[in-house]
């Protein structure tokens, strides 16, 4: 039976932010110029210190849910998913490109 938790909607929030954070800091530090470069090395330090402050956060209340039943499952699913949406990107492309 499914029961609401505002402690795990706040750590699936500040784990995909932070991985979003890392992703699109990583592109815009390698693709940026300037304030663009600085903003992005910004938000991979971002990202990576949000995970570090959640792992000491729970491991100091002993909690261990949200790695082994949401977060490695979830990485599985986001994972298939963008691997589902790439290969459906590229038979368009190839697609688009023969026409």
């Amino acid at each position: 039976m499914f029961t609401w938790d505002w402690l795990l909607f706040g750590e699936v929030i500040l784990s995909l932010l932070s991985l979003t954070f890392i992703v699109l800091g990583a592109l815009t530090t390698y693709f940026g110029s300037g304030k663009s470069r600085a903003a992005g090395v910004s938000l991979v330090i971002v990202g990576i210190i949000i995970p570090i402050i959640l792992y000491f956060a729970y491991w100091i209340h002993h909690v261990g849910h949200f790695t082994h039943d949401v977060f490695l499952p979830g990485l599985l699913y986001i994972g298939g998913g963008i691997i589902g949406v790439v290969i459906g990107f590229l038979v368009f492309l190839g697609i688009i490109m023969k026409t």
